[in-house]
């Protein structure tokens, strides 16, 4: 078998749609020699269905990252289709309504507490859960949106992100020895279900596609997953807690 990720085992959180960056690199993960386990929560019957469109059909086990009991459980489902992991994709975000659109003065803490919960420690959770299946180490490859700025609309989802960001350095920190690599794609605004949540969302594709030294496209979420393949194949060895943009440039610019 040929490609970047010749007999990698991937488990890959976040497929709901085919806009999904998350369908995006299990699409490419199998074109380029993987196999690939899929998480889903909820609507479990959307994502079997959606599992169906890969080049290959994909197993899906149910994962609830805030459930104890699923994670604890992960290892064993996952074994049930593949031997081990060599990488994981963390694709899982959520704020309740209150968190976003301009919230951020009067949001609950009760809010805020499931979206960090949600959005930013189910990153280490979802890690620790696979630590038994890494045992020769991988790469753990999560989704951020730039959270060194104060962006209109996102709210607590920044501040969350930015959690995030800190998250997968720690992860880099403490894994290291073990061979695990922890790095995140940050990608520019996409029309995925995640972005049509968040209210004046739009504020952000008008910007992006008018100043991006290098344009922006909307609906194209390939550029972003062919990061995350690079990031989970062997070609970074050495490269860990690093954040990479891709957004077309826009994150270079001054305001």
């Amino acid at each position: 078998m040929s490609g970047l990720l010749a007999g990698k085992r991937l488990l890959v959180t976040g497929v709901i749609t085919e806009a999904s960056i998350a369908f995006s690199v299990a699409k490419l993960a199998q074109e380029n020699g993987a196999q690939v386990v899929l998480t889903g929560y909820g609507r479990l019957s959307l994502v079997e269905r959606i599992a169906k469109r890969l080049p290959e059909p994909a197993p899906v086990i149910e994962v609830d990252v805030t459930n104890d009991e699923h994670l604890a459980g992960l290892a064993d489902r996952v074994r049930e289709h593949v031997d081990g992991l060599d990488g994981v994709v963390h694709s899982i975000g959520f704020a309740p309504q209150s968190c976003l659109g301009g919230g951020f003065l009067d949001a609950p803490w009760a809010d805020v507490a499931t979206a960090l919960q949600v959005s930013t420690f189910s990153y280490k959770s979802l890690a620790m859960a696979a630590l038994p299946l890494m045992s020769s180490g991988g790469a753990v490859v999560g989704l951020t949106f730039d959270a060194t700025k104060a962006w209109p609309v996102y709210d607590w989802m920044g501040v969350a992100k930015a959690g995030l960001e800190s998250a997968s350095r720690y992860l880099a920190l403490h894994l290291g020895k073990q061979g695990i690599r922890s790095n995140l794609v940050a990608a520019g605004p996409l029309r995925t279900i995640a972005a049509k949540s968040i209210p004046g969302f739009d504020q952000f594709e008008e910007a992006w596609t008018e100043r991006a030294p290098l344009g922006w496209n909307l609906t194209d979420s390939e550029p972003a997953a062919r990061a995350c393949l690079a990031l989970l194949s062997d070609w970074f060895p050495a490269t860990t807690g690093e954040i990479v943009h891709v957004d077309g440039g826009y994150h270079a610019l001054g305001a």
